[in-house]
């Protein structure tokens, strides 16, 4: 099998904390890589979910507003129609 080389930029700290842990399996991050990018190829996606456990601050504000509007801490606005609702965001 014919082998090419590839370079990748990455954070300082990151590569050192990835080397050592790769070590630790008895890896090397080309071996890791590898591994990846087969799994990759292997599954036709990502082998691991990307998200956040954690909501930025602008999600965290409209829930807390939401909470607020259904405890009835602060009044929700009503709309009487879609128009009448658009024409307010509009505005």
């Amino acid at each position: 099998m014919a082998t090419v080389n590839m370079s990748i930029r990455m954070d300082t700290e990151l590569k050192k904390q990835a080397d050592a842990m790769f070590s630790d399996m008895g890896l090397n991050m080309t071996t890791a890589m590898n591994m990846f990018l087969r799994q990759v190829v292997r599954q036709g996606r990502i082998p691991f979910e990307i998200a956040t456990d954690i909501p930025n601050a602008e999600t965290v504000a409209a829930i807390k507003e939401m909470d607020d509007m259904l405890s009835g801490k602060i009044p929700a606005k009503r709309y009487s129609s879609t128009k009448e609702l658009f024409e307010d965001l509009e505005s």
